[in-house]
């Protein structure tokens, strides 16, 4: 006789049975790991890891056994961005509230490539990217957004809109702009971006200006709001200034600094990011959702048109024209996750109100570290934070020393700092994304720091 086949997801007694034997593992995983990250470094997590067995047995283990085992490690092994002391990178402590409507939409499975897979999920979907579109662009007549992996992706949008509009599009960043952006233009066939000068971690608009008088075609200026390393704003009025002067379209990267639009107290740093024509804003950072939650907001909806394409078995014109909704011109990818759902159940749940005074709890958690850091004799701060990013050092260090305690303090599981090359040194990293952190858990941080420099 054949086994019954497993359980699936709409069956609510398995699921319900199944999260309690997983949320059980968690908790027994994060107290054997008992603090920010395992101790032992790559090799002792490989070694826990492989001691595991097979990943693919000729027998299987069965589903509590492999669920409980596998999920253990897990969080045995995770380097988990809960803990106020794992505080070295854009990874955000996900809010509970957002992890278990991510489960309810994982259950249910809406794939995002055809309404008929996805119905109420792509409704809410265009929902919620044309309220946080009109966030981002307010006063806009057809402002909209897409959903996307994080800004990676974003980016590579807004350069693919840029290359469609303009195929000979010059792409022009400051020194301090992601990553992506060069592999974007590598990936789309554009020429390796131009590079502008920050000389105060911001993007110089006079040498925006020269920039942009030496070229002779199109040209895309894109401008950060919150670089990685600092966390910095350039000086998005200025930018688009000098943009509208020379006739170059301006697209921002506020994959970080994009939420604070949410804050009454801060938003005022995003002054003139409405002047963009793509604005990149990732809600799985200052936003605290589950990866992925990424936006391409756009000012103007026609924009992307171009990215209409179809497939008769998922989009065929007669459907279309019957009324059922169009989704493969939303998105590069076929099948997709419902990632918006999350973000909605976030929304619901704490409004702009809510989500503001959240932004604003971190921001002010960096400015009380770095009044601790400017406090300590033997510490030197890089700079006032922007938003939630300070950079600090051993006053005495070299970079060798200041790279060493770093990965000690990996090495044994006691904090996850980020490390940022800035006027020539290099420093370490806090970026403090999590509301929970308290005064003790700033100061454990410098004490760790403090105390690696005397080893």
């Amino acid at each position: 006789m054949r086994a019954a086949p497993p359980p699936l997801a709409s069956d609510p007694t398995a699921l319900s049975r199944l999260l309690g034997t997983a949320l059980d593992a968690l908790r027994e995983g994060a107290q054997v790991r008992g603090g920010p990250l395992p101790a032992g470094g790559p090799e002792a997590v490989a070694r826990k890891v492989a001691a595991l067995g097979a990943v693919l047995p000729d027998t299987g283990t069965g589903p509590d056994e492999a669920l409980r085992t596998l999920v253990r490690a897990l969080a045995e092994g995770a380097a988990d961005p809960t803990h106020p002391l794992c505080a070295a990178h854009l990874h955000t402590p996900p809010f509970a509230l957002a992890a278990a409507a991510d489960l309810a939409a994982s259950a249910l499975n809406p794939s995002m490539d055809s309404w008929d897979q996805a119905p109420a999920a792509s409704a809410l979907e265009a929902e919620v990217t044309a309220a946080l579109a009109a966030e981002v662009f307010p006063g806009a007549e057809a402002p909209d957004a897409l959903v996307t992996t994080g800004g990676t992706e974003s980016n590579q949008l807004a350069l693919l809109l840029a290359r469609e509009r303009h195929p000979a599009v010059r792409i022009v960043v400051g020194a301090g702009a992601h990553h992506s952006f060069r592999r974007a233009a590598w990936l789309l066939g554009l020429p390796e971006p131009v590079t502008v000068p920050t000389p105060t971690g911001g993007m110089d608009p006079a040498a925006l200006a020269e920039a942009l008088g030496r070229e002779t075609g199109p040209v895309l200026v894109a401008a950060t709001a919150g670089t990685t390393d600092e966390g910095v704003i350039d000086p998005l009025p200025e930018i688009a200034d000098v943009c509208a002067a020379a006739g170059a379209e301006l697209h921002v990267d506020a994959a970080y600094g994009g939420p604070v639009l949410f804050s009454r107290t801060h938003r005022r740093l995003l002054d003139g990011l409405d002047r963009a024509r793509t604005v990149t804003v990732d809600l799985h950072k200052l936003g605290w959702q589950p990866a992925a939650a990424g936006l391409l907001a756009v000012r103007d909806a026609a924009d992307l048109a171009v990215l209409g394409h179809t497939a008769d078995y998922l989009n065929a014109d007669d459907d279309t024209e019957a009324g059922l909704p169009d989704l493969l011109g939303r998105s590069l990818r076929t099948t997709r996750r419902p990632d918006v759902f999350k973000t909605a159940v976030t929304l619901r749940a704490f409004g702009r109100t809510g989500l503001g005074a959240l932004v604003d709890r971190c921001m002010d958690l960096a400015q009380e570290f770095a009044d601790l850091v400017e406090k300590a004799p033997g510490l030197d701060l890089h700079a006032r934070p922007t938003l939630t990013t300070v950079l600090f050092r051993p006053a005495d260090a070299d970079d060798e020393t200041v790279a060493a305690i770093r990965r000690t303090l990996l090495a044994e599981g006691r904090a996850v700092l980020g490390r940022a090359r800035a006027d020539g040194r290099l420093w370490l990293k806090a970026t403090l994304l999590n509301p929970h952190t308290t005064p003790g858990d700033l100061d454990r941080i410098l004490t760790l720091v403090e105390g690696g420099t005397h080893r």
